[in-house]
């Protein structure tokens, strides 16, 4: 990332609301309206084989209701039969069934790997489709949201490789030439990867373009370009330009090249002070040192030859260069040193300190290239000798006019588990990136897309409060801004430990939230009230109010699909959707 503008967030002091009271639980009954499916939602369950935290992100936790945000309250979900059926609402007593208006032609219960089919709608006439067997559609749909006029016709089709979900898709024009650029999202397998949890993940940005040619119209893809990361981002978009990428990930996204998978190089020469892979392994009692190196497969016992002296070791491989040579930390029996061939092909050395006890800080004095192992009984030890630094006592020394700082004051939800994620923006035409943001401990919570021609907005968390930012990649000076504010949210959405899918409204008017299983929250922005109220401690007249709301649905099915717009909720079971009615319409 060497190159890019180190940017922050800027709050506007304006939208932040210092003396927010908190949420009072409202009783007022809220309209909720039901509509059993003639087929149940094309759920897939995680098999055995997706087990790690990023695939439970990326697809157990699919939100598998998708909402058209170019036409109000049109909402779609893809039932067991491959059908895209479709709800728009427009009096909510007058509801009719959804329909279909298109169905995948591949048979979605043929292939065994398959992920679950997912929809983005690129503009008010484009849809990017995926029946999640590794096929990608895209549908000219004509205008949403109408029975009549409304005809989805495939005009590209093509298998793409492993299955993926689609993250995002944007339409538009470049040279006269219409383009659709998708975001495609895969966890892949990574054979390399013995550390961690054996996965990678994939961000592959497919750009599909209209080719003209006499009479002869047709959409071709014309780029690939893919990005690789070790945890599954928690927002993803590409600018409404198609010119750049926009990711909030805890671990870092890097372009690879598409010939031989290998990391794009930076032409900045600190990109090779990167972090690579140990060269040899060491660990150590108060007697010995123990050194671990993985050899070639074709290396035997004649290629290996070590030397030792008291101060000096060197490890060579047949005509390679040393693998390890020069002055040990401390002296060593150097008659009693030893090696040997493991079977699982590596070279294990074995030193014996001449001084019994100290612990070396390094191996070989000024070589960086190993990597040090701790046991566990070798940290207990360490922790019982950093004991006489702590006290027990919380507060030893109470005179003192500031005392220290109390972990145990904090809460469980002031913890948070990633508080390395960033924001980085990518180059479209370098590949490089352009702008970072560190998050630090501003919680990623989700993300609301409030007018259907720009970048999704994210919410994040600024201490209690939830902020709302709206990236424009074509202001550079104001490449993020902050909108709105849901007072207390981050605190609140701390609290519910069984929650799974939150959403906002467009206009900022309630933000909600939903469990697992039927339970909805909802809060309401502050409103005047019609009434006198006074705060009895302070003794003031209070002049607004916001209010909690919490509706309880009549299903026993997991909720599989949350989405919220200006005066509903949607929310999708496997053979139910829901209408919450939140506001009145005007």
């Amino acid at each position: 990332m060497a190159g890019a503008a180190h940017c922050s967030l800027q709050a506007k002091r304006l939208l932040l609301d210092p003396k927010f009271e908190g949420y009072k639980l409202s009783l007022e009954p809220l309209a909720c309206y039901q509509l059993a499916l003639d087929a149940a939602v094309a759920e897939v369950k995680l098999r055995d084989d997706q087990y790690t935290l990023d695939h439970m992100r990326a697809f157990g936790m699919y939100n598998y209701l998708h909402l058209d945000s170019w036409y109000q309250d049109n909402v779609y979900y893809v039932d067991q039969f491959g059908r895209v059926m479709n709800l728009s609402v427009t009096l909510d007593t007058a509801l009719q069934k959804p329909r279909e208006v298109f169905r995948l032609p591949t048979d979605l219960t043929a292939c065994d790997n398959r992920l679950c089919a997912s929809i983005h709608f690129s503009s008010s006439t484009w849809v990017t489709l995926s029946d999640g067997t590794g096929r990608l559609y895209l549908i000219k749909s004509g205008k949403r949201g109408n029975n009549a006029s409304e005809k989805w016709e495939i005009v590209f089709n093509e298998e793409l490789g492993s299955p993926f979900i689609i993250a995002h898709s944007v339409s538009f024009v470049r040279s006269d030439s219409h383009s659709i650029a998708v975001l495609l999202l895969r966890v892949e397998k990574d054979e390399l990867d013995t550390k961690g949890s054996g996965f990678h993940i994939t961000l592959e940005w497919v750009t599909i373009t209209e080719i003209s040619k006499e009479d002869d119209h047709r959409y071709e893809m014309v780029k690939r370009r893919l990005l690789q990361g070790k945890s599954v981002p928690h927002y993803a978009a590409i600018e409404p330009s198609g010119n750049g990428l926009m990711i909030v990930s805890y671990k870092p996204f890097k372009f690879i090249q598409d010939e031989d998978d290998k990391l794009e190089k930076n032409d900045d020469t600190k990109a090779t002070d990167e972090k690579k892979d140990p060269l040899y392994y060491w660990q150590q009692t108060e007697d010995d040192v123990t050194i671990t190196v993985h050899i070639p497969q074709d290396i035997t016992k004649d290629d290996i030859k070590v030397h030792f002296s008291p101060d000096n070791i060197c490890v060579k491989l047949k005509d390679q260069p040393p693998l390890m040579e020069g002055k040990l930390y401390s002296s060593v029996d150097h008659e009693s040193c030893t090696w040997i061939i493991r079977e699982n092909k590596s070279l294990e050395i074995s030193l014996i300190k001449k001084n019994e006890g100290p612990r070396w800080p390094e191996l070989v004095v000024g070589d960086t290239r190993g990597e040090f192992i701790v046991d566990s009984s070798q940290c207990s030890e360490i922790a019982e000798s950093l004991m006489h630094l702590t006290s027990e006592v919380l507060n030893p020394n109470p005179e003192k006019e500031n005392p220290p700082c109390n972990a145990q004051e904090l809460e469980e939800c002031d913890a948070f588990l990633e508080d390395g994620a960033s924001l980085c923006r990518f180059d479209g035409d370098t590949l490089k990136v352009t702008h970072v943001i560190n998050l630090g401990s501003n919680q990623y919570l989700f993300s609301v897309v409030v007018d259907p021609r720009e970048m999704p907005c994210f919410c994040l968390r600024h201490d209690v409060d939830a902020l709302l930012w709206q990236p424009h990649s074509d202001q550079p000076e104001n490449m993020w801004e902050h909108i709105a504010t849901f007072n207390a949210l981050g605190y609140v959405q701390a609290s519910k430990q069984d929650k799974k899918f939150m959403a906002c409204a467009p206009d900022y008017s309630y933000a909600a939230l939903c469990e697992c299983l039927r339970r909805v929250f909802i809060y309401r922005q502050p409103t005047p009230l019609s009434t006198v109220l006074y705060n009895r401690k302070e003794g003031r007249q209070v002049g607004q109010v916001a209010k909690q709301l919490v509706t309880t649905l009549e299903a026993s099915d997991p909720i599989l699909g949350f989405q919220a717009t200006s005066e509903r909720l949607f929310v999708l079971t496997t053979k139910t959707l829901f209408l919450i009615k939140v506001n009145s319409g005007n």
